[in-house]
């Protein structure tokens, strides 16, 4: 990222040596200095991360909670928005202008941090730290989570070979083994060959771990005994009648949640700036929810009076969902939403080749605004206030940056330039103080998309035509009969988990800006029994993505120190 014109951080530094600098207060000090959790309520991880005991969470209940706030971003373009920079910056800034603000963030998959995204732990000075553990295994939570995925998928395997007393059609069985990196080749393969002896040989696949029902689960459970009813609850195939079999029909929910006991602790680390931070849990934000761990945010908000949340992607999927999906499991009533964009990106909606987004364009940022226009417009449909963070760059004018606060002003939101990129959570006080002032002046009324009586189809196309723009939804023969089949079957009162790309409002990457006169199609759709949702998957989109020509794996390596070197 470019620097920001007169920032007080003017080294070239990566992230990672950012991060490595950093001093960093022992975890279980800060715990008890910041948070008030005495040691005993710690499990230590080092000196620098630690697991929260769910006894202590759950001795929090009677607290009243914080504010919450959520930051979403614009549709994301390779010009790139900051959206967990943010995050991480609005929690210091409010900090810094006194208020006691806690972060509530997923953990990063292994895929992207060696395919393209590269880490997930913040950038610049606007970061969550120990960069390199947050960014590599961490605390073993996304491990444990594909180990009791395909602990159920072992267990089918098995159930099936030794008689089938649940009567599972070996045709139709659903549950899909994990690895938590992208590797194309898993996507389609074929198990059990080689005789008899190795179980029926059928057509199986590998998701990476982040799409998994057990994480979704995981991220939606409040306790171990919700978490265990989940587990127990996912539907893992179907009977030659096309009754559904569920995980518990194998007797695997119990030794599932053995496997996930300890990593249900929410996992508590800082900022640069010592800044307590909740980083647990992390779907994706097209196959599930894309949000942290509900135990992890309902504690949070036990425990400060400011939450700082965000949502995966764009707010037309993470925002959405994050609304829809965990505010409704959960209870949960945001009460304001930050909605990230940069100039450059605005300018790419509005047709401008990303080799020269370093000059300024009043026409195609004028024309690229629609898009945000679309999200607040969204956002504040759901009667969360809302905020604009423009994400600074040194290329941005004057020109520029007043048309932006021009035309925000138009739509009823303020835009404030963020800086904290350079210069960390001073960069983020004028944002600080702008969402405090909107969530004292401006009381939310949240409300999700739609009731959970309408139906399955109505609620695919209540969230295609409100939140995307779409004219429609269509959907074959073979999809309407399966949608029809899951609403018969008592999984109507379920929300839908549009699983679509998040380049584009549509179900086409091609379609940039805010485009309209367009239908989403449903290419498939899936049952999350356990989860309690439906995956409604629109167009192309992959649950195992594949490596790029250059993946960010040829740069990563130890050097002669034994430091990890190329993270970023």
């Amino acid at each position: 990222m470019a620097q920001p014109t007169g920032s007080q951080h003017t080294d070239p530094k990566s992230d990672i040596d950012i991060a490595r600098a950093a001093t960093k207060r022992p975890i279980l000090e800060l715990a008890e200095d910041r948070l008030g959790i005495a040691a005993e309520h710690l499990v230590p991880y080092g000196h620098d991360k630690a697991k929260i005991t769910l006894d202590y969470i759950g001795s929090l209940e009677d607290r009243a909670d914080g504010k919450l706030i959520l930051v979403t971003a614009i549709t994301p373009t390779p010009a790139g928005e900051g959206k967990t920079t943010t995050t991480v910056g609005l929690g210091d800034g409010l900090n810094r202008i006194g208020k006691n603000a806690v972060m509530a963030l997923r953990e990063p998959s292994l895929g992207p941090c060696f395919g393209v995204k590269g880490g997930a732990a913040g950038g610049g000075y606007a970061q969550v730290v120990p960069m390199e553990d947050i960014n590599l295994h961490f605390t073993g939570d996304f491990h444990a989570i594909g180990a009791a995925n395909n602990l159920l998928a072992a267990m089918v395997d098995n159930h099936i070979y030794w008689g089938n007393a649940a009567g599972i059609d070996p045709r139709r069985v659903s549950w899909r083994r994990v690895v938590d990196m992208n590797d194309r080749a898993l996507r389609s393969v074929v198990s059990s060959l080689g005789g008899v002896a190795n179980g029926f040989p059928r057509e199986d696949g590998f998701d990476i771990t982040v799409a998994s029902e057990v994480m979704a689960i995981f991220c939606l459970s409040r306790d171990l005994d919700d978490l265990r009813a989940r587990l127990g609850n996912v539907v893992v195939g179907l009977t030659r009648e096309r009754e559904p079999v569920r995980a518990s029909a194998v007797n695997a929910d119990g030794a599932m949640t053995a496997l996930l006991k300890d990593a249900l602790a929410p996992n508590l680390v800082q900022t640069l700036e010592n800044n307590p931070a909740l980083i647990h849990g992390g779907p994706f934000a097209n196959i599930a929810h894309g949000c942290n761990s509900v135990i992890a945010t309902r504690a949070a908000l036990k425990l400060a009076d400011y939450v700082v949340t965000e949502a995966g992607f764009g707010a037309d999927l993470g925002a959405e969902k994050f609304f829809d999906i965990k505010c409704r499991k959960a209870g949960l009533a945001p009460d304001c939403a930050v909605i990230v964009a940069t100039i450059r990106a605005l300018k790419m909606h509005g047709g401008v080749a990303r080799s020269d987004l370093g000059t300024e364009n009043l026409d195609a940022l004028a024309t690229g605004m629609e898009n945000l226009a679309r999200h607040v417009g969204n956002v504040q449909g759901y009667g969360v206030p809302a905020v604009v963070a423009i994400n600074r760059f040194s290329a941005d004018t004057e020109a520029e940056r007043a048309l932006v606060a021009e035309r925000c002003a138009e739509m009823g939101v303020t835009a404030v330039e963020c800086d904290h990129w350079a210069m960390g959570g001073a960069g983020c006080e004028a944002l600080a103080h702008e969402v405090v002032s909107t969530i004292e002046a401006k009381p939310s009324s949240f409300q999700p998309l739609y009731p959970d009586d309408l139906t399955l189809w109505e609620k695919i196309e209540t969230v295609a035509r409100r939140i995307y723009g779409a004219d429609g939804i269509t959907a074959d023969a073979t999809v309407r009969r399966r949608i029809d089949e899951l609403q018969a079957g008592g999984f109507g009162h379920f929300p839908v988990c549009m699983a679509k790309t998040q380049y584009s409002f549509s179900a086409d990457a091609a379609l940039k800006n805010a485009p309209s006169g367009f239908e989403v199609p449903i290419r498939e759709v899936r049952l999350s029994g356990g989860a309690e949702f439906v995956v409604v998957i629109c167009g192309a989109i992959m649950t195992m993505p594949g490596l790029p020509r250059v993946p960010a794996a040829d740069n990563i390596a130890v050097d002669e120190n034994g430091h990890i070197t190329g993270l970023f």
